[in-house]
């Protein structure tokens, strides 16, 4: 674990906190967001997901990577699909098959990842 002043030494050492009223999930460490991921909520049952960022002296740790997989998971648990906006998780979804289900069909959202 670190204090929150140092860079976390692997992706797992996070927090994970989903400020509905901002829409946005955060990465914590301590008391500190260090990534987050933008969402808007697209009726009961899905949620548009915009954009990722990892503040950059937490970039190149996986954090991004885990981030999504952490917010995918509580999609999942939720009962709720997502359509991807962001070319980050759609990249992560096209390396991880197994959370395509949770993509909108009718909503599915940007076609291609990040390159």
């Amino acid at each position: 674990m670190t204090d929150g002043t140092e860079p976390a030494r692997f992706a797992s050492d996070f927090a994970v906190v989903n400020d509905e009223k901002s829409g946005i999930y955060e990465a914590v460490v301590g008391d500190r967001p260090i990534a987050g991921l933008t969402y808007n909520v697209a009726g009961d049952d899905r949620l548009v997901l915009l954009a990722t960022s990892v503040f950059p002296e937490f970039r190149k740790q996986g954090i991004a990577t885990e981030l999504i997989r952490r917010v995918l998971y509580d999609v999942r648990a939720r009962g709720k699909t997502v359509t991807i906006m962001c070319p980050i998780v759609r990249t992560f979804v096209e390396h991880n098959p197994e959370y395509a289900d949770l993509i909108d069909p009718e909503h599915p959202g940007v076609t291609r990842g990040h390159r």
